[in-house]
């Protein structure tokens, strides 16, 4: 009996011991598991941000959202200096801190062309009204003086607006200078606006807005000319220079008026010819084999009274041997004696080419039909073609190459076909 109780207590023990032992593995793999999941907290960071559902939540905010219990999250030290920037939908991200390129704000200016200044990495749109962005200390030699102004169109009412700005370095007959401006809306040289005169001060600052009613079928071949006096003692007006303005229609485009500067010119005081005059610069750059040619404007033309002609333009040619080679024409003005243009062109001429090379200007008067009448025209070139004037002007371009040389020349009649 004995015997039979010492087997089933030692078969109890020998099957329990396996069982128990199994048990004991089972929870030191479960401790070691639940280990790996788990993060605990590191001495000395702050947890001062959290992650809920893939969002980022800024270290400042007002309150920090619940995360689960029982994943802890830690700001690595890497990504504790960094900003935090808001994006869309109420997220946020975090931004690198540099110290070399954090915004400083800049101090504000109560008046000035350009206005209140805003905080650096900020578009202020008063930085942007300059059309041209040369600089106001850029002054070319012999320059009578500079100035500013804008222009405006407005389409449903046919008004045109003009801003008087400013002038810089008006060169005055005398020590003191007293600055006035005239506005006329070429071709009526009758009428005319007329600026405030500012008393000893050869950098006027005017200011001053102005409205002329033009219609939109004219408004593209009109010329706005700013006339700019001084009034001595006598009150009489004594002219320092003149700023021809084409109205085109890419000077008008754009939903707000932009400044613009142009330089003063003198005003030629020869008496024009039997046939008008017309004025334009030629330019050759060797490098690229182009022959530049600006037509700026004529006077004194004689134009034909009957009332069909109503335009003139002015065509120009390059000629090689006598030979046609390219036309290219200005835009149409009005019927003026006296019109302007300022329109740019360009011919492709070999240096080989320009001993044999010869332009041709011709200033034509136009008809509402086909019919067209050359009011003159002046032939610049080598000496196998031009003498005088017309040879001169062709022999400065050659010897400044890639600058600007501007003349007047008499135009002579045209030749009967």
């Amino acid at each position: 009996m004995a015997e039979q109780v010492a087997l089933v207590i030692g078969g109890l023990a020998g099957g329990l011991l396996p069982l128990l032992l199994l048990i004991w593995v089972s929870c030191c793999l479960w401790k070691k598991l639940r280990a790996t999941f788990t993060y605990e907290e590191l001495p000395g960071s702050t947890a001062a941000s959290g992650i809920q559902w893939g969002k980022l939540y800024p270290p400042h905010a007002g309150t920090h959202p619940s995360r689960p219990t029982g994943v802890p999250f830690v700001v690595p030290p890497s990504l504790q200096d960094r900003d935090w920037v808001p994006l869309h939908r109420g997220e946020w991200a975090q931004v690198p801190r540099d110290p070399c390129l954090a915004p400083e704000p800049m101090p504000h200016t109560s008046s000035g062309s350009f206005g209140n200044t805003g905080m650096m990495g900020t578009i202020n749109p008063e930085l942007y009204k300059f059309l041209e962005g040369k600089s106001e200390t850029d002054f070319p030699e012999g320059c009578l003086g500079r100035l500013w102004f804008s222009v405006e169109y407005q389409q449903e009412a046919e008004r045109l607006l003009v801003g008087l700005v400013k002038a810089q370095r008006l060169q005055a007959p005398s020590e003191t200078c007293n600055p006035l401006v005239k506005l006329h809306l070429l071709p009526d040289e009758r009428r005319f606006l007329q600026s405030k005169t500012k008393r000893k001060t050869s950098n006027p600052q005017f200011d001053e807005h102005f409205i002329f009613q033009v219609s939109s079928k004219s408004i593209t071949q009109r010329v706005l000319r700013f006339s700019v006096y001084h009034v001595d003692r006598q009150r009489k007006h004594q002219l320092l220079g003149q700023v021809f303005f084409p109205l085109r229609n890419e000077t008008l485009a754009g939903d707000c008026p932009c400044v613009v500067w142009r330089d003063l010119e003198a005003e030629s005081r020869e008496p024009p010819s039997e046939f008008g005059d017309l004025q334009f610069c030629l330019s050759y750059n060797d490098c690229l084999c182009r022959l530049t040619v600006v037509v700026l404007r004529a006077k004194g033309l004689r134009l034909q009274e009957d009332p069909s002609f109503v335009s003139v333009f002015v065509k120009v040619s390059l000629m090689n041997h006598n030979k046609f080679v390219k036309c290219k024409k200005t835009s149409a003005v009005l019927g003026s004696a006296n019109p302007v243009y300022s329109e740019t062109f360009s011919f492709r001429a070999n240096p080989a080419e320009l001993d044999t090379a010869s332009l041709s200007l011709t200033v034509v008067q136009s008809a509402r039909g086909e019919n067209s009448h050359q009011l003159g025209r002046v032939v610049v070139g080598p000496y196998m073609y031009t003498r005088g004037r017309q040879l001169e002007h062709w022999n400065e371009m050659l010897s400044k190459p890639k600058e600007l040389v501007k003349r007047w020349h008499a135009l002579c009649p045209t030749p009967e076909p």
